[in-house]
């Protein structure tokens, strides 16, 4: 069976073709546990028993394997989630542990536990199910295609701007509630592309909501919930003269336990590349409506109408400039050039907003 996104598997809901072999990995952490908890929650009420495990550091799979093949006359049908942390030393892709297994190299515990568990994966029929987490933007490779046979691969990519409004929805039917025309663009607009806060906006939403019932944006109007504001807001600050107030909004994020990169990946290029290509259409003299559309937005979206005023403000030079200064920025976090990020952050914020000379 061919992977498939978090996204297309949320959208599914209880109609999802869970397989008795599930491989979930990505780059998005949030979506890795969402996506977990899904189809946990899906496996629980078929009547499995659940038995975690983790495997990090140098350990291996003798555990995990060892529950495989044991017979459990009181529990039959089980779910063994294996948990297989950042930390785990049994390589990215283990295309080259089998070799040095047989060759009895100094990885040939690790290349042959590796391998056993690719057999494990590609032997699993039902009536029970083993579900493996990846802390980590792929699964090895073996484990990929064993799984990708019989099983199911789920990837949790980080979503593009076109897909929270999707996300949004996904999350409030796994409520069982429905959101009202207006309400994602809301939570966006609030949130940006946090989906760890916009699936708490809605799961508190859902303690006071009946079930099948409709969320409407006044359900989601919490003030307190708003967690960062959009680049537009700092931008605003800086060019009224605000820029300390802007430094402080900043500031406050990172206290909060925000990570540089990711303020930088998931707030601040996103805002960036839609006030770039707002302005690149405006010079084309294409309309606000046109706009929308090649943002993938509403005419009426709270983004797509900070993204044009933005566009409006600082021009199509600017912003190119500032948005090739946020594409190196982000490969110089990579590529562990830079140590103080923070710093960098204030740094590129200050060169946008700064006023022209």
């Amino acid at each position: 069976m061919a992977a498939e996104t978090a996204l297309s598997i949320l959208r599914m809901g209880d109609r999802a073709p869970l397989k008795p072999a599930v491989v979930i990995s990505g780059a998005h952490a949030f979506l890795r546990e969402y996506v977990f908890d899904f189809v946990r929650g899906m496996m629980l009420r078929r009547g499995m028993k659940y038995r975690g495990f983790h495997v990090g550091g140098a350990d291996g799979f003798d555990a995990v394997l060892a529950e495989l093949r044991e017979a459990d006359l009181f529990a039959p049908v089980r779910l063994i989630a294996c948990r297989v942390l950042r930390s785990h030393r049994g390589g990215g892709d283990q295309e080259d542990g089998a070799d040095e297994a047989a060759s009895g190299g100094p990885r040939s515990g690790s290349g042959a536990g590796e391998a056993a568990m690719v057999e494990a994966v590609a032997a699993m029929r039902g009536p029970g199910a083993l579900v493996m987490v990846y802390e980590r933007d792929s699964a090895p490779a073996k484990i990929q295609r064993a799984a990708e046979r019989d099983g199911l691969v789920i990837n949790c990519p980080r979503p593009y701007d076109n897909q929270l409004a999707q996300f949004a929805d996904a999350f409030a039917r796994a409520h069982d509630l429905r959101l009202a025309p207006g309400a994602a663009d809301v939570l966006i607009e609030r949130h940006a592309g946090d989906l760890a806060a916009i699936a708490n906006s809605i799961a508190r939403a859902a303690i006071h909501s009946l079930s099948g019932a409709t969320l409407k944006a006044d359900d989601l109007s919490d003030p307190a919930a708003a967690k960062i504001p959009d680049l537009f807001d700092l931008a605003e600050a800086v060019s009224n003269g605000r820029a300390a107030a802007a430094l402080a909004i900043l500031g406050r994020a990172l206290a909060a336990g925000r990570d540089p990169f990711e303020l930088l990946a998931v707030e601040m290029a996103p805002v960036m590349r839609r006030m770039l290509l707002a302005a690149t259409l405006a010079a084309q003299r294409r309309n606000p409506a046109q706009i929308a559309a090649a943002l993938g937005m509403g005419p009426s979206s709270p983004l797509a109408m900070r993204a044009i005023e933005g566009a409006r403000r600082f021009g199509l030079a600017r912003l190119a400039a500032a948005y090739r200064r946020v594409v190196q920025l982000d490969a110089d976090f990579k590529n562990g050039e830079i140590k103080d990020r923070a710093e960098a952050l204030a740094g590129l914020l200050l060169e946008l907003m700064a006023p022209v000379a």
